[in-house]
């Protein structure tokens, strides 16, 4: 039996015609003969639109693992099959990019200079998803966080701490208590942000009513609400050790119970490049503010 050709197992109709370069008519003709290969129908068409069937939506998932494997056994030959050596493309969220991106390149430069770095910063689950597709081998991310069929490695621990403009500071209860804090006084980030999540749960915010509706897109934004005195956040130390809080009379203090998020590494559990993954983990523990990964 002839196998089919990988490149015909893209799940988008129009995106995989382009990325093989025929057109959509030829495309379908391969598509049509794949069918008659496994079959099975894979698809049902109308004039304009199609839908996979149960077989051909399988198809898609195990195809999308297999050219993630082929891009793999790619790149490992190029690359001689030295794991220190290649490209490597890294995707890390919004409020941990800023901070770690220049001692991150400092120490590929350094320890890995065979390494062809990339990076990339977008949402938690943008990233999730380029990984899972391939289009990214290894994500920083802030952690707990749900990652099927990916592995995680946990970097350090990134406390959270409430900033307040030093005007506001005296209005606080010491030690503070965050359920004391005014209605709609506490400004985060918006949900695709999963660090709102993890202060919500972390730093003791039971009562949602306490959070503002004016949500900020960075942690530079709820720096400058924090500054104009209208209320209060949470900043995570990362940030903060990297002086996000300078030139303003803001305040930062420990939040309750010493709240933190988790900062780590996933990667697709398949990925055969495992060892200069958990290599780079100990390169870059030492900056995330407590870290509970030693090289």
């Amino acid at each position: 039996m002839k196998w089919p050709n990988l490149k015909h197992l893209e799940q988008h109709f129009h995106r995989a015609a382009q990325h093989c370069h025929v057109s959509q008519s030829t495309l379908s003709t391969a598509i049509q003969n794949l069918e008659e290969q496994f079959g099975s129908q894979l698809l049902e068409r109308d004039h304009k639109t199609f839908v996979f069937t149960p077989l051909g939506l399988e198809l898609v998932e195990r195809s999308k693992a297999l050219l993630t494997d082929v891009k793999e056994l790619v790149d490992f030959a190029q690359s001689a099959g030295n794991w220190q050596a290649g490209k490597l493309k890294i995707g890390v969220i919004p409020t941990i990019a800023p901070f770690v991106f220049e001692g991150l390149i400092g120490k590929v430069k350094q320890h890995l200079p065979d390494i062809t770095l990339q990076l990339q910063e977008d949402t938690t689950a943008n990233l999730l998803t380029q990984l899972n597709e391939g289009g990214l081998d290894l994500l920083i991310l802030a952690l707990p966080m749900d990652t099927p069929g990916c592995k995680q490695l946990v970097l350090g621990h990134d406390p959270f701490h409430l900033i307040a403009h030093s005007d506001l500071v005296e209005t606080l209860s010491v030690p503070f208590d965050v359920s004391d804090l005014p209605k709609e006084s506490v400004f985060l980030l918006h949900q695709e942000h999963c660090m709102t999540g993890h202060a919500v749960s972390a730093c003791g915010l039971k009562h949602r009513e306490q959070v503002s509706s004016l949500a900020a897109s960075s942690l530079y934004t709820l720096v400058q609400l924090a500054n104009s005195k209208l209320g209060f956040t949470f900043m995570p130390e990362l940030a903060i050790k990297n002086h996000i809080l300078s030139t303003m009379p803001l305040v930062s203090m420990p939040a309750e119970d010493m709240a933190y998020r988790e900062i780590g590494m996933v990667w697709r559990s398949g990925t055969t490049r495992v060892r200069l993954f958990r290599h780079l983990a100990g390169l870059v523990a030492p900056l995330i503010p407590i870290p509970t990964l030693m090289r």
